[in-house]
């Protein structure tokens, strides 16, 4: 419960954004406010003092200076994916964008124009019917800035890179409460670091992606059984090496009821003649259990994983990033399938490599631009109100990551690292991290925007004295 002078500060900040937002707000009683808190991951239980639903990007300018003037702690809810819940902070103040979620395309531009609450999908449902596409993670519920900010790895990383190569400009409401357009040409420091920095520097409202030719995809899925997985692994690491840039070939374990399976989530974004061997050579790397793979729209690769991202389900991640797939990270991952502890979670492994890995490395905040693997690590369960056997998931989790570590590059994927796993996360940015904290200094000394992805996360004191939130 807050304190009774964060009561009266709530309290008044919310009389005031009710006479100034066009939008809606909402606290404690009010009938939307429980529905408002709820998040991709049950197992997120938190209380702001006050929701801003956001109409229009002044309303999201009036919520960030009176959350400020009322000294109340800002989060920013965009598609509310982020695993961690880093959406919602007890007694603070929500700067919901899910009213901000249209979509429009100048195919003549070749740009797409998706507000910040927009998702994956919506983007992609708007392009598709011009025949054109960006880069986007693999789901398509997932909030598109929240992933572009963080990298973006996805299906189309080869082809056309990752999510934030794809961003030409963004308007981004700063922590004084200033509206800007970051772009090549104005605020061009602030575009390089939103190309990976995370959430750290303002609230996006508007976000620019370029679009490309694509009318559709060769992709699927393949199920094999856990005996043929170690072969399959191997196989499919094997085809990725030297491969075209189109060819994207996910892999990992899916938990069933009756056991786990591996699958294979090939995509081919070239001219499907020369994509269909490749994919026909996969299915032969051992004896399927199901094979669905055909042409599609890129719509439909977003859905294929639907039935994992259940919301309202309890989730925990971990993440790793390998150079390539060993011997001994075959062993790690096939030992980890073999323990799963509930029919819900996964192992996925996703490669980076092609057009995504020959952006040097200080052109965007994300450093990382070798090839690589990311992985991963998904526990995830239905709560049964007993917080051991919630453990039991977790500790699952854990512990693959940590077999992992080993074998692993230094720093992690920002998107899916815990928030207290400083030391990581300021790896991730390599030599990018003193060129970040020098400019969130001069976007956000006060650290507004801390509880969000990125490297002022990393920052376990204030970075001036006047921080307040």
């Amino acid at each position: 419960m807050a304190a009774p002078d964060g009561m009266r500060a709530a309290t008044e900040a919310a009389r005031e954004l009710k006479a100034t937002m066009r939008g809606r707000v909402l606290t404690a009683g009010d009938e939307a406010y429980d529905t408002g808190l709820r998040l991709w991951n049950g197992a997120m239980e938190r209380r702001p003092a006050v929701l801003a639903r956001c109409a229009d990007p002044a309303d999201v300018q009036a919520a960030v200076r009176i959350a400020r003037a009322h000294e109340l702690p800002i989060s920013v809810r965009g598609g509310g994916h982020d695993w961690a819940g880093r959406a919602l902070r007890d007694g603070g103040l929500v700067i919901d964008l899910s009213r901000l979620r249209q979509v429009t395309v100048d195919a003549s531009k070749g740009v797409a124009c998706a507000g910040g609450g927009a998702t994956s999908g919506g983007l992609v449902d708007a392009a598709g019917p011009h025949g054109l596409v960006t880069a986007t993670g693999s789901v398509g519920k997932v909030g598109m800035a929240g992933l572009t900010l963080g990298g973006g790895y996805g299906p189309l990383d080869g082809t056309f890179g990752l999510a934030l190569d794809n961003l030409v400009s963004a308007d981004v409401v700063l922590a004084d409460g200033r509206q800007v357009t970051a772009s090549d040409t104005e605020d061009a420091d602030l575009l390089w670091a939103l190309r990976g920095s995370g959430g750290n520097f303002g609230v996006v409202t508007a976000a620019r992606y370029r679009l490309h030719p694509l009318a559709s995809v060769l992709a699927g899925l393949l199920l094999y059984p856990l005996s043929d997985a170690a072969a399959v692994l191997n196989g499919s690491s094997a085809m990725l090496t030297g491969a075209p840039d189109e060819l994207s070939i996910s892999a990992g374990f899916l938990g069933r009821p009756d056991g786990p399976v591996l699958f294979l989530f090939p995509t081919w974004s070239g001219e499907p003649a020369a994509g269909e061997p490749l994919l026909a050579e996969l299915q032969r790397l051992g004896t399927p259990l199901s094979a669905q793979v055909g042409p599609m729209p890129y719509a439909g690769v977003l859905g294929l994983f639907d039935e994992e991202v259940v919301d309202g389900r309890h989730y925990w991640i971990e993440t790793r990033w390998l150079p390539t797939m060993t011997e001994s990270a075959v062993d790690v991952l096939v030992a980890a399938a073999g323990r799963l502890t509930s029919p819900f979670s996964m192992l996925n492994v996703k490669p980076f490599h092609g057009a995504a890995a020959r952006v040097p490395g200080d052109a965007t905040a994300f450093a990382l631009r070798r090839d690589h693997l990311l992985v991963e690590i998904l526990a995830a369960w239905e709560p049964v109100g007993d917080p051991a056997a919630d453990g039991r998931h977790v500790d699952w989790a854990r512990r693959t990551d940590a077999e992992l570590s080993p074998l692993a590059l230094p720093g992690g994927y920002p998107n899916l690292l815990a928030p207290d796993a400083h030391d990581r996360s300021r790896l991730a940015y390599g030599g990018n991290a003193t060129r970040l904290l020098q400019l969130q200094r001069r976007y956000d000394p006060d650290m507004v925007f801390a509880s969000a992805v990125g490297i002022a996360s990393t920052v376990q004191t204030p970075l001036t004295p006047r921080a307040r939130s």
